[in-house]
């Protein structure tokens, strides 16, 4: 006989009854939505659950993380809190000290915001640690400050491309230091950071996560081990993408959603590895780099379109998404439109993009996978974009709106460990975009950080995602103030916020307001996360 639980007394965020204050649940599935009194007479034998006021929405969908190196900075050197060079060094000391004959894996310093605004050289790293193998990677993951210990383990390093000799090391170099880093930690050292990372994330209100995986980011066997992980149940889906050209066989072997991910165009801003038609303002020497052209990047999306595979790339500079764009011309011009936009291939990140080119992706049918802390930490007239790149060019990255409006699908995500997994403040981040105009509206975000993150991996029935009758039970409970219903700014049509027009509040996303506290997570009806009062008294 079908089990049935049903939930009382709460308010459900669901389109399809923005009263409703109680839903059933039979076998994994959401059967009924409705009034409490109701609910009691339709399910007299349901396992009741009184919600005591508590919010219900869709869980969240967290469409690009790297799972281990996110666990690992739950178990290691933790640097994004340093405020000074002085003090990484001193955070480096006590790690080793605490932590005697390791390798250091560490991750989150970020000099603009130090006062010193350099990195530790190499022989000050070297000091720290006292000869122990040290991989410290840069906030962004595009850069990292290693020890001599760890470049006599990767002797290839010193050649390659992105090598110094006394400072951080990018490009080939780094992906050299990083392997050797990642195959010094045991199975047991990645499955416990993994656990660690996917127990933190359903605490947090999410019930899947985007892996995004390749070759010089974490291994097949960090997949493979990933994966299985998800499968034993417990813990947040896991939808692994592997970035790799052309990889057709490997990925299915690997059980990867598709060639995705951080299969880099470019780097990143902050490393000044990202790809600019002009000159970095704060370094005129450089221009970042670009690791695929367009010929490229076409027959990569041509092999992925005619395998039936979702394809996709890491692009941020403005060099690297035209790269991008005339590389879906390219492969537009070989399999068709209608072809190249069923698969709908992924971007990641996307952050220097112009109207033509939304435009342009929209219309091939692109999702893009943006990640709204980004914009929180680095955006506005004083942050980090804005000294790498100057302004006005700056205070340009991001456009959320204008890639919604051309019809670019959004899945949001945190990028962890760049940024933290906290759901609600990456939709806060988007609704509040420090550039005016280039926010989306709560309602806007929120999908897109639920259904639209299912969507994003091909999950597209129209239910999933949703609180409503037939949809899997994968949702959220939380500890949350006030519900309402807000839009961006004053152009949002007045039916949306009166509350006769049906539509689900949320939670006040206001730049100064506190965020819901999560009580339970679910997955198609298990739950993965359950809030321990005892907790709290610990605080």
């Amino acid at each position: 006989m079908p089990e049935t639980t049903l939930l009382l007394g709460g308010r459900i965020h669901s389109p399809a009854d923005a009263a409703a204050t109680a839903m059933a649940v039979t076998d994994g599935v959401i059967s009924w939505l409705g009034a409490d009194e109701v609910g009691r007479a339709l399910h007299p034998d349901a396992e009741i659950i009184d919600l005591e006021g508590a919010f219900v929405a869709p869980a969240f969908v967290d469409a690009h993380v790297h799972a281990t190196s996110t666990g690992l900075l739950l178990r290691g050197l933790d640097l994004t809190g340093c405020a000074s060079l002085t003090e990484f060094l001193h955070a480096l000391r006590d790690h080793v000290a605490e932590y005697p004959g390791a390798l250091v894996w560490g991750h989150g310093w970020d000099e603009t915001w130090w006062p010193e605004r350099r990195p530790p050289t190499r022989e000050e790293i070297d000091t720290a640690s006292g000869g122990a193998p040290v991989y410290l990677s840069r906030i962004d993951v595009h850069s990292a400050l290693v020890s001599n210990a760890l470049v006599n383990l990767a002797p290839l390093a010193r050649s390659a491309e992105g090598w110094s000799d006394e400072g951080p090391l990018t490009r080939v170099a780094h992906h050299h230091v990083r392997r050797a880093a990642r195959d010094a930690l045991g199975s047991g050292q990645r499955k416990e950071a993994q656990l660690a990372f996917l127990q933190q994330a359903a605490a947090r209100g999410v019930a899947c996560v985007h892996e995004c995986a390749g070759p010089d980011i974490s291994g097949a066997d960090d997949l493979v081990e990933l994966l299985a992980l998800s499968e034993q149940g417990g813990v947040p889906e896991v939808v692994g993408y592997w970035g790799e050209l052309g990889a057709v066989e490997r990925a299915r072997v690997l059980g990867a959603r598709g060639l995705a991910g951080d299969l880099f165009v470019d780097g990143a801003v902050g490393s000044r590895t990202a790809a600019l038609r002009e000159a970095y303002t704060d370094d005129p020497g450089t221009a970042g780099v670009l690791y695929l052209d367009a010929d490229a990047v076409a027959e990569h999306l041509v092999t992925c379109t005619r395998a039936g595979l979702q394809a996709g790339f890491h692009a941020i500079g403005d060099a690297g998404v035209a790269e991008v764009c005339a590389g879906f011309r390219k492969a537009a011009e070989i399999v068709g439109v209608p072809a190249l936009a069923s698969m709908r291939h992924r971007l990641e990140h996307l952050e220097m993009i112009d109207e033509g080119q939304a435009a342009e992706l929209g219309s091939f049918g692109v999702v893009a996978s943006v990640q709204p802390g980004f914009d929180a930490s680095w955006g506005g007239t004083g942050d980090m974009y804005a000294r790498r790149l100057g302004l006005p060019r700056g205070t340009q990255l991001n456009p959320f709106s204008q890639l919604a409006a051309n019809g670019v699908l959004l899945a949001l995500g945190s990028d962890a460990p760049v940024t933290p997994v906290d759901p609600w403040r990456s939709v806060q981040a988007a609704v509040n975009h420090r550039t005016d105009g280039f926010g989306i509206s709560p309602r806007a975000a929120f999908t897109a950080h639920t259904r639209g993150g299912w969507r994003a991996a091909g999950v597209d029935d129209g239910v999933t995602g949703t609180l409503v009758p037939g949809a899997p039970a994968t949702y959220a409970v939380w500890d949350a103030g006030e519900l309402v219903v807000a839009g961006t700014d004053s152009r949002v049509q007045r039916w949306s916020t009166d509350p006769r027009s049906g539509v689900p509040p949320l939670p006040d996303l206001s730049p100064q307001a506190p965020m819901p506290r999560c009580l339970r997570t679910v997955l198609r009806g298990k739950t993965i996360f359950k809030h321990n009062p005892e907790d709290d008294e610990l605080v």
